[in-house]
């Protein structure tokens, strides 16, 4: 059963929209992520106009991330201090993002932008996520030896304005999490994403916090970031299709709840090597799509995307 979605000018198949929802749900609360890196390259992948996905797929990760985040913060995983500090951070860069993502589409750019911008950022962080796991499964194989610090300290750990943040055991500089957020921020905006495939392990390797609060305090942050995303992207640039981003809520909210409960079962060195391997399959994808010849000869003359 095909429905026509008007933003998008595209008719696409319900079941299909709901099913992608819920797996992508499903990973929001197996990851700590909003599952954007994967639900835009698939809605691009079928058809949809690159600036409506990013849109609307921030529309969807609200859901998502509400649902995920409530059943962390049920089981005491979430920071809210450190919460409110990234989401400072997470609101100026998302409007400036936004500001940015007008700019380029009334240049013409904006599609070759966004599919940059994913093939980039999954393929570095998707490419240290994967070392840093195997490395950590490969140690737990190993006798114990001495123990090790969870993370090294660097310079910005010396950083001015430092707060304690009780529930994460850190006492850092609350400049390095407002530049986190602000820097996830921008994302959110250009890629319609929730951020959390890079902040999920610059809470873990540069803040150092401990992976149980990760990922429920990134799906904290995530919620009001995108919404504040969807706002604008609706007002600013008219990108938000409704009635897409109304079925992928619905399959969201529900694969949300599965898989906080199956997140809870497996280690976070297997988590981390999943999703590793998940950001690169995306990248590899969407890197084929932009070096593959075009379908038809008037191809790059439409990319600038409308």
């Amino acid at each position: 059963m095909n429905v026509y979605l008007p933003i998008a000018e595209i008719s696409v198949n319900v079941l299909l929209l709901l099913g992608l929802g819920t797996g992508v749900g499903m990973m929001s609360g197996v990851f700590g992520v909003g599952g954007g890196f994967l639900m835009t390259p698939l809605l691009m992948f079928l058809g949809i106009p690159a600036p409506v996905a990013v849109g609307t797929e921030a529309n969807q990760i609200v859901a998502s991330s509400v649902s995920g985040a409530l059943a962390h913060f049920r089981r005491g995983n979430v920071d809210i201090k450190m919460g409110l500090v990234l989401l400072i951070g997470g609101i100026l860069g998302s409007t400036l993002g936004v500001a940015l993502f007008k700019l380029l589409r009334s240049l013409g750019q904006i599609d070759i932008a966004i599919k940059l911008a994913y093939v980039v950022f999954l393929g570095i962080i998707g490419g240290l996520m994967l070392v840093e796991s195997l490395r950590s499964i490969q140690r737990k194989r190993r006798p114990a030896g001495p123990r090790r610090k969870l993370h090294e300290h660097h310079w910005f750990h010396g950083l001015p304005f430092k707060i304690r943040f009780r529930r994460s055991k850190l006492y850092i500089s609350a400049l390095l999490p407002l530049a986190v957020g602000f820097f996830v921020g921008v994302l959110a905006a250009i890629m319609g994403v929730g951020g959390g495939f890079i902040m999920v392990p610059a809470m873990i390797y540069i803040l150092g916090m401990p992976t149980s609060v990760v990922i429920g305090t990134s799906l904290f942050q995530i919620v009001f970031v995108t919404a504040n995303v969807t706002f604008l992207q609706a007002y600013q640039n008219q990108t938000v299709d409704l009635l897409l981003g109304l079925l992928l809520m619905v399959g969201g909210v529900l694969g949300a709840q599965v898989g906080t409960r199956v997140g809870a079962r497996l280690p976070g060195e297997r988590l981390r090597f999943l999703l590793a391997a998940m950001v690169l399959a995306v990248c590899g994808k969407l890197l084929i799509d932009l070096v593959s010849a075009p379908s038809d000869a008037f191809s790059l003359a439409v990319a600038g995307g409308h």
